[in-house]
């Protein structure tokens, strides 16, 4: 159990070490691309341009570090702030200050997260943005001076003591031995945080001094996996063996390493085979010469090519790397399948293993099936929509209200199509959404849906989970059906507005807009935002009923959490549908899924929408709202 806890603690500390970087690996490519073609010695010189690159290593990288570790920590606010704190680094340092970044951007982002969780609910309406701005602002300065005194010197040190490490390395011929950590860590557990986490920091900082770095190329070398995918084409057996050919196309020239670690792990001794064709290719680059001028990400040969300095030479000791590393890593493991017992194992079954070992679910499982059926065991169920904030999280009320009363340990929440992730095992959208959360969660079971509010795809769903759930922590799924506490300010007479009529749903969108900014729940900015996210995806949710609310973009632009009722007895046409009730939806901070809990309850239940249509007064249909 402790070997557990230990191993996950280091996947999470790994993971989030990669993830500052990751995001921001385009940066980095830019500026090893101007560093390339601009300084004196490179392709093409330019003295003016040549001076974009000092800032943009020593300034524009770290700054982008440190604002996504803040932003990790708590969405932009924190990004602001752990940016602001690693300014301190960026000045008081003499060198590129990435270890300092990855330090100062989620402290930055940790500390204002706990500050507003300190305040939430002691600020007097009014004031809500001068505390935002002054809180920001003055721990991000106070954090700026520290980092600039203490930690920026500190970490400086640490560095030196880093880079001289790998220098010792490089001068004892010992850096091949890396590949004896680097290859199973990556396989195992910690693919991505290797590199991204420790390697491209260090990695940046030697190729600012000498134009390129070789440490860009220990985990990103595409030659092991290579050798290993080529030696299962041809001497493999069963399932192993008719994936191998494709999935060495997608590792080699698409640069997803993470595909050819299911058939290491179906055979653990070829372990070995990987470590012998990193030590090698390793050993090859030293000895010619290799390196990068940035980070390649992904890890395909054609990445590699785009950011080797352009000299015959250094080309010559990357491609050279990559394929003797194939080479080496093909012999070893064409002895392993040529000799020992291979029996036809099941790709998948390794698959499944692999994300076992990496605590999370991994993005390639679906490469080795054709097709997706009802999975087995669901725990998890994701609505999304264009937003994430509107139709999803009506959809996902209701079905949960549904699974609660089926009795069922399921998961069910909503989110945005762009914030999917591969662990969700069903994903409900509506229909024209599909053909993009198919796009970005391919692995998942899809269902769609024309109608949020009483779909037959939900009694449907709840007949399939019979049978095919897993029991889940009692403690775990009532949080996930937890709602928030009511909230008075929420809807108000004043904003339930009786016998509407509108030429057109824009008309119609506009007023509740209009509304949502005369009761200070939203900025000017909303309203047209309102109108943009019709546009992408029609905000009719069925049962007469439509929910429009702003974009993503716009959550900023929302001051606080309320919404304002429309009633439109003759009803207002929605891209073909008949609308005649109408809910303007203005959420913030995660109180707009009460809003819609509520309004989806109620408006599931033809009977209620008769009603709130008949109603002949605000306080009636706030009643018939506030009973469900």
């Amino acid at each position: 159990m402790a070997q557990s806890k230990s191993k996950l603690a280091v996947q999470k500390f790994g993971n989030f070490l990669s993830s500052m970087v990751m995001p921001n690996i385009a940066a980095f490519i830019a500026w090893g691309l101007i560093t390339a073609l601009f300084i004196p010695s490179g392709f093409i010189p330019n003295e003016e341009l040549n001076k974009l690159v000092s800032p943009m290593v020593s300034f524009l990288l770290p700054i982008l570090i440190g604002y996504t570790g803040g932003k990790l920590m708590h969405e932009h606010r924190g990004g602001v702030v752990g940016a602001i704190a690693t300014m301190g680094v960026v000045v008081g340092a003499d060198i590129p200050m990435f270890l300092g970044a990855m330090i100062m951007g989620p402290l930055g982002g940790y500390l204002i997260k706990k500050f507003d969780q300190a305040i939430e609910g002691k600020v007097k309406t009014g004031f809500e943005m001068l505390v935002n701005n002054f809180s920001a602002g003055i721990l991000g300065g106070i954090l700026s001076i520290v980092s600039f005194l203490i930690v920026g010197p500190a970490v400086a040190i640490f560095t030196g003591w880093l880079e001289n490490g790998v220098e010792w390395l490089v001068a004892m011929k010992l850096l091949p031995l890396t590949s004896i950590l680097i290859e199973p860590g990556k396989i195992l557990f910690l693919n991505n945080a290797i590199n991204h986490g420790i390697l491209s920091p260090i990695g940046t900082e030697q190729a600012h001094e000498a134009g390129k770095s070789i440490l860009f190329l220990l985990e990103a070398n595409p030659g092991p996996g290579l050798g290993v995918l080529l030696a299962f084409s041809i001497f493999g057996k069963g399932t192993a063996k008719r994936t191998a050919p494709g999935a060495a196309i997608i590792q080699f020239l698409g640069g997803i390493h993470e595909i050819y670690f299911p058939y290491i792990l179906m055979r653990p001794i070829l372990f070995l085979a990987v470590i012998l064709g990193g030590m090698s290719g390793v050993f090859t680059m030293l000895l010619l010469g290799g390196g990068l001028f940035a980070p390649s990400s992904p890890g395909s040969i054609l990445a590699i090519a785009a950011v080797t300095p352009h000299d015959a030479g250094t080309y010559l000791a990357n491609f050279a790397g990559v394929f003797v590393a194939a080479a080496v890593s093909f012999i070893v493991a064409m002895f392993v399948l040529k000799t020992g017992k291979q029996p036809d194992e099941d790709i998948d079954d390794a698959a499944n293993k692999m994300q076992e070992m990496k605590g999370k679910k991994s993005s390639v499982t679906g490469m080795f099936t054709q097709s997706q059926g009802f999975p087995q065991n669901v725990s998890k169920i994701v609505f999304a929509c264009d937003a994430g904030m509107g139709s999803s999280a009506m959809g996902a009320s209701l079905l949960r209200k549904k699974v609660k009363e089926a009795g069922l340990h399921v998961n069910v929440t909503n989110t945005a199509i762009s914030n999917l992730t591969t662990d969700a095992e069903i994903v409900i959208t509506q229909d024209e959404l599909t053909p993009r959360a198919k796009n970005k969660v391919p692995s998942a079971y899809h269902i769609s849906v024309d109608n949020f509010l009483s779909s037959p795809e939900y009694d449907k769903l709840i007949s399939q989970l019979h049978g095919h759930v897993t029991e889940k922590d009692h403690e775990e799924l009532a949080a996930a059906n937890v709602q928030n506490t009511s909230d008075d300010t929420l809807l108000l007479e004043n904003n339930i507005f009786l016998n509407m009529e509108f030429a057109d749903k824009e008309e119609a969108i506009r007023f509740a807009g209009r509304a949502l900014v005369n009761g200070g729940y939203v900025a000017e900015s909303y309203v047209e935002a309102m109108i943009e996210r019709d546009k992408i995806t029609s905000t009719y949710m069925g049962n007469d009923v439509a929910i429009p609310h702003g974009t993503e973009e716009a959550k900023k632009a929302v001051l606080k959490s309320g919404f304002t009722v429309l009633q439109v007895p003759n009803g207002v046409d929605f891209n073909g549908e008949k609308v005649r009730l109408i809910f303007g939806i203005a959420g913030k901070d995660g109180t707009h899924l009460e809003i819609l809990s509520g309004i989806a309850v109620t408006c599931s239940d033809m009977e209620n929408i008769e009603k709130m249509v008949q109603a002949t007064s605000a306080k009636e249909i706030k009643n018939i709202l506030d009973e469900n």
